[in-house]
């Protein structure tokens, strides 16, 4: 079998992120089976000229879709001249052997798209903050909950997943109309990929590569209570669109399992270490579910996504007893 070529697509949307692009885009470099590497710039002007001139060597380009990063994403895949198209995120370092893992996942013919692993980078001032490790998708990182080995899968996580590009053209790409666009934290864009995927051919197989790593800078600002609120919350609209547009059933599959076994476990872990740090984390997984399960609610009553919509105000949670 010969050896496929890859593009590695990094899609980013405000200069604000210079210096985390700047790693990301040296990372993607580095990969010794990157064929090409594509840079897209959502909609913003002076960082499209910034990063033309930081990389003449490489394909910059405007996003040529509507706002949001699954139009970049579609850019960087219609661009692309490769076999296979890897995303690395803009705030995401790649390790050097990120890429040959995900290659190597995708030799074999039935697996069509595979993910890797994506450890969290915090702040030195505040280390994880309110994060319990079961919190961490809040944050675009593998959670506990997740597969810990090599295997199928439902879905991926954007920060750091490879596709066929023959499979994305077939499917038509990644669907406007959901995940981020700026700062807005929806989400679920490739997990609708992924399922719409496997609809249309049961037989293709989405794989989970834990040795495939990328390390996932988290901003100051995502390392608060208040973000856990408004991202949960944004989730929650993102699973209501999700779930209109693929079924409830394949949408909710892995979530289920989620809200009832690991969360409630983890709860109760964090409620023994009350004086440890425990009261705090248990705050921020009922303010996770509480703000989730408010947001699909919304998204379901209202039938769009609700972008301007405010998250919901803190809720005050004593940390002692069961829920």
């Amino acid at each position: 079998m010969s050896v496929p070529t890859v593009a590695v697509v990094i899609c980013a949307y405000t200069q604000q992120r210079w210096g985390d692009l700047q790693d990301s885009v040296e990372s993607a470099k580095r990969q010794p089976n990157a064929t090409e590497v594509v840079v897209v710039i959502d909609h913003e002007p002076e960082l499209f000229l910034r990063a033309t001139a930081r990389w003449p060597e490489l394909l910059v380009v405007e996003n040529a879709e509507d706002r949001g990063l699954s139009g970049a994403r579609n850019t960087g895949v219609a661009l692309a001249e490769s076999d296979v198209v890897a995303f690395l995120d803009d705030d995401a370092t790649a390790d050097d052997d990120w890429l040959a893992h995900l290659v190597e996942a995708l030799s074999r013919p039935s697996v069509v798209g595979v993910g890797g692993r994506a450890t969290p980078s915090w702040p030195t001032a505040t280390g994880a903050g309110p994060y319990p490790d079961e919190l961490l998708w809040i944050v675009g990182c593998s959670y506990t909950g997740l597969p810990t080995e090599p295997g199928d899968v439902r879905n991926v996580i954007g920060s750091s997943m490879a596709f066929r590009r023959d499979v994305l053209l077939a499917a038509g790409g990644f669907r406007s109309g959901i995940g981020r666009v700026g700062n807005q934290p929806l989400g679920c864009e490739e997990t609708e990929l992924c399922i719409r995927i496997a609809q249309a051919d049961p037989t293709a197989r989405i794989r989970f590569e834990p040795r495939s790593n990328v390390s996932h800078r988290v901003s100051p600002d995502r390392v608060a209570m208040r973000y856990v609120r408004r991202r949960s919350y944004y989730e929650g609209i993102s699973k209501a669109v999700l779930s209109r547009r693929v079924g409830a059933k394949d949408s909710l599959s892995s979530e289920s399992t989620y809200l009832t076994k690991v969360l409630p476990k983890a709860l109760f872990r964090e409620l023994g270490r009350l004086g440890r740090g425990g009261g705090t984390r248990a705050v921020a997984i009922v303010s996770c579910v509480l703000g989730t399960v408010t947001g699909y609610a919304v998204g379901r009553f209202l039938g769009g996504v609700v972008v301007a919509s405010p998250a919901p105000a803190p809720v005050a949670v004593q940390p002692v007893g069961a829920p």
